[in-house]
């Protein structure tokens, strides 16, 4: 403890100490770091609009942040963001969790359209190279008035770079521990009205092992490759067409005690767009083609076949939206689509197929010298399953002066079940249990019973007969901007969301083996609500801070009510007498900490022309497991101890054209193996890129 002390304070003074340079300061550098809240924002409003102007809770992840933190992947920049983690799910992916929204309810898009291959509830974030991102955009609540389902507790917006005038490129190569090797290339050529970019990128890794003791790494050994393509022609000033295409390979191997396999990725998909300008009016058709698919395999050591899945997962979107200048502060936006997804999985009951209709019209207008920003919108999805849904947003945004503004908004979102929850068949070899979704439950579970492998029917067949309804959620957001001056700015949100319906498993039956049959049913309510504060500092021209916090609490409101009731009891070990449990001794919600901060310190040094930054992250504890199997959470369960995490990074430029980096990753090799298999231990790297244009 001592130690790590003794090197966050030398850090400390090594920035002031920069910041205090009489050097004549990067004009651009400096003041980006205030002014990325008049950066562009579309994910918002659909539309272009400047982050200070959105009457909602937004995050700006620019280029500028990307390349000094020398970010590779989605999951690395998500992690430093205020009120947002990313934790390991099932299936080896990791999800994103926003205001306690688990991974199932934030919408990832690339250049706005939907991103596909959740095999549980999750999407592995490794698949998203930022070498060609110029910017993340996340908002956080509930947007399915604008993108459906899915978007309940926000989305994330991956905005790759556009072609720029000439001749431009770049070369980047990053090598770091594990024996992990990321070698990427992006050209674009862009002369009158044309433009084209591509992006090229090689990862290759050893993986790394948190137990040795094992047979098995935490993660094997892979290699990937990235190419995304983005071409651009304009008919005229006001028609031009874009074709962007995208693949995502990867091969994963395996090696268990004397077993051995493989996993494959195969990710592509193509988005062509086509805009026009029709006496004022913005007309834009879209058409995005995607599929995802996956093989995995495992060999024993006579190279006999004893486990082996498929999935493959198709999306056919096709879209036309418009958007109306009803004059300089006034504008209406209005769009109608079809998403048709299919999906061939092993283990599933059949091979599904859904078809979902929907339109959305947004107004967005400015009153009283902008003194007042007012949004107001809905979407109505015609889902092939279920009943059709209707999600309206309100949003007010009043700027008291150039200093301070408020900001509040109400959102409904909806998320419909997904195919996992609906035809889910499998059962665990080894272990011996089952998991079945919704509408396999009539078929399969009289199918195990007959067969004599079910003891107890514990939810009768005839609760499933009927259909697992839509997941939906009431959002409440209330902020408020505070810039004092052009050093410093101060932001505080307020959040409350409501959850019918939720989808969470149980226990439908126990099986002969001793194992549980389970599946999906829905919760009444749940609700998760508390504030986020962040503060951004330029103490001086070559010193930029800042900080966010979050405070989060997550119920189960039928919880509550059994823990007021006096209705719930635990016990400290499995052999001790149960007690009484008191409504103090209930947490919440699984792995959702009450508490999470960050701080970012980036310091220039003009003399050397040289950047070094430190970056530290905080999560406080979070519930595992309920080890009382009371079905909830308490004081007594299995919690995840707090932790932080600390990064550190170097980069000079040189010659003009190249940017040399140091840095290292998690530098007092914090780990917890039983716990938590997304975080490695310390990683050092080096990085050189080379940058050229004509």
């Amino acid at each position: 403890m001592k130690l790590k002390y003794t090197i966050f304070m030398m850090f400390i003074s090594t920035f002031m100490s920069f910041g205090q340079s009489n050097e004549t300061p990067n004009q651009d550098t400096s003041l980006r770091f205030l002014e990325d809240i008049g950066e562009v924002v579309i994910s918002a409003t659909r539309t272009n609009k400047n982050q200070n102007s959105v009457p909602l809770p937004v995050v700006i992840i620019n280029r500028e942040e990307i390349i000094n933190s020398n970010f590779v992947t989605l999951e690395e920049a998500i992690n430093e963001q205020s009120g947002l983690i990313t934790i390991p799910d099932y299936g080896g992916g990791e999800g994103i969790q926003i205001q306690g929204f688990d991974s199932e309810h934030v919408l990832i898009l690339m250049d706005g359209v939907p991103i596909i291959g959740r095999l549980a509830g999750t999407l592995d974030l490794k698949r998203f190279n930022l070498g060609n991102v110029e910017r993340i955009e996340i908002v956080k609540g509930a947007s399915s008035s604008l993108y459906g389902n899915e978007a309940l507790g926000g989305v994330v917006n991956i905005i790759s770079k556009s072609p720029e005038e000439g001749v431009r490129g770049d070369v980047n190569y990053r090598g770091s521990t594990w024996n992990t090797h990321d070698i990427n290339t992006n050209l674009g050529f862009s002369k009158d009205n044309f433009g084209i970019t591509s992006f090229f990128d090689h990862n290759r890794s050893e993986g790394y092992d948190l137990t040795p003791e094992t047979s098995s790494k935490t993660v094997s050994p892979f290699y990937n490759f990235t190419s995304n393509t983005r071409i651009s022609y304009a008919f005229s000033p006001k028609t031009s067409l874009t074709v962007t295409g995208r693949y995502y390979g990867q091969t994963q191997d395996y090696s268990i005690d004397s077993s051995n396999g493989e996993s494959t990725i195969d990710e592509w998909n193509v988005t062509a767009k086509l805009d026009a300008d029709w006496k004022g009016v913005e007309l834009c058709g879209e058409v995005y083609i995607s599929d995802y698919s996956t093989f995995e395999f495992i060999d024993n050591a006579q190279s006999e076949r004893v486990y082996e899945a498929r999935y493959d997962q198709r999306l056919f979107r096709p879209e036309l939206r418009s958007v109306f200048n009803v004059n300089s502060n006034q504008e209406f936006i209005v769009g109608i689509g079809l998403n048709h997804e299919e999906l061939v999985r092993s283990s599933f009951w059949l091979d599904p197929s859904i078809n979902t209709l929907y339109s959305y019209a947004q107004y967005d207008a400015s009153f009283f010298k902008e003194k007042i920003n007012f949004i107001v919108g809905a979407r109505f999805d015609n889902h092939q399953e279920y009943k059709s849904q209707l999600s309206p947003k309100v949003a007010i945004q009043w700027n008291g002066s150039e200093k301070f503004n408020l900001k509040t908004s109400l959102a409904y979102g909806f998320k419909a079940p997904d195919f996992r929850q609906l035809y889910f068949d499998f059962s665990n070899s080894s272990v011996g249990y089952t998991v079945l979704g919704y509408n396999a439950v009539p078929e399969r579970l009289s199918e195990l019973d007959n067969q004599g492998d079910i003891i107890e029917i514990i939810i009768p067949i005839s609760e499933y007969r009927g259909k697992l309804q839509a997941e939906n959620s009431l959002n409440f957001n209330f902020g408020l901007n505070y810039n004092p001056s052009k050093k410093l700015l101060l932001d505080a949100n307020f959040f409350y969301n409501r959850v019918k319906d939720l989808i969470d498993t149980r226990v439908i039956a126990r099986k002969t083996n001793g194992q549980n049959v389970f599946s999906y049913h829905n919760i009444d309510e749940i609700s998760t609500f508390g504030c986020e504060f962040n503060l951004k500092w330029i103490p001086s021209d070559n010193l930029r801070i800042s900080s966010g916090y979050q405070l989060l609490y997550a119920y189960d409101r039928a919880a509550i009510d059994e823990f007021n009731s006096d209705n719930v009891f635990g016990r400290l070990a499995p052999n001790q007498p149960v007690f009484r449990l008191e409504r103090s001794d209930y947490f919440g919600l699984l792995n959702r900490s009450r508490h999470m901060a960050n701080i970012k310190i980036f310091a220039s040094i003009p003399r050397v022309n040289c950047d070094v930054n430190l970056r530290g992250t905080f999560r406080s504890k979070y519930g595992l497991f309920d080890s009382n199997n009371n079905n909830y959470l308490d004081d007594f369960d299995v919690f995840v101890d707090g932790y932080s995490i600390w990064d550190i990074a170097l980069s000079k430029e040189v010659l003009g054209k190249f940017r040399v980096a140091l840095g290292m990753d998690n530098v007092f090799n914090f780990t917890d193996a039983d716990n938590i298999s997304n975080i490695p231990g310390r990683s050092i790297y080096s990085k050189i890129s080379f940058s050229f244009n004509s």
